[in-house]
């Protein structure tokens, strides 16, 4: 069993407040594709208040922000799901519910096994791929560094560039 897990954040402004018209196929696929990640292999964790999903986790003062946030037991796990899954048709929309994002809106980071991050370490993390590019401290599929202790370089998922949303868009996978 590995001592490192993989922990991703995604945030996005929603083009409409929770709840609106213009998010009701989002809002409606949130039960089934959180079911799908609960069910999935190396799924460890995932933020989520009473409602079952994220969307009412407020972690700055704009109420369209939202975030994603989940642990997985392994990047090859979580890469897996995000695009090998029925994941992957609802991210292929996510121009139609998310402004486009002007900086990096995903990042990735190695935990201890067992630890499960706060939000604002996960906004550190972000911040940090921001400000400095993918490091082993944040990095992204397209720059995923190997878990602390491992020797290897930075090596290139090669996520699925038409999942992204935005065509012609690469936010920090250099």
């Amino acid at each position: 069993m590995s001592t490192w897990h993989i922990a991703q954040l995604n945030v996005g402004r929603a083009v409409a407040p929770p709840g609106s018209p213009e998010l009701a196929d989002f809002m409606g696929a949130l039960d089934r594709i959180n079911a799908l990640a609960d069910a999935a292999p190396g799924f460890v964790w995932r933020l989520q208040s009473a409602s079952g999903n994220a969307t009412d986790i407020l972690v700055s003062d704009d109420p369209r922000s939202l975030v994603n946030m989940s642990v997985w037991a392994s990047v090859e796990s979580l890469f897996a799901f995000v695009y090998r899954t029925a994941h992957t048709a609802v991210m292929q929309r996510r121009r139609e519910w998310f402004e486009r994002p002007a900086e990096a809106h995903q990042v990735l980071w190695w935990v201890p096994a067992g630890h499960i991050p706060t939000t604002e370490e996960a906004l550190e993390r972000l911040a940090h791929l921001r400000r400095e590019g993918p490091t082993a401290r944040a990095f992204t599929f397209g720059r995923r560094y190997p878990p602390p202790g491992e020797l290897g370089s930075p090596e290139d998922m090669k996520p699925e560039p038409y999942c992204g949303g935005w065509e012609g868009t690469v936010l920090a996978e250099a």
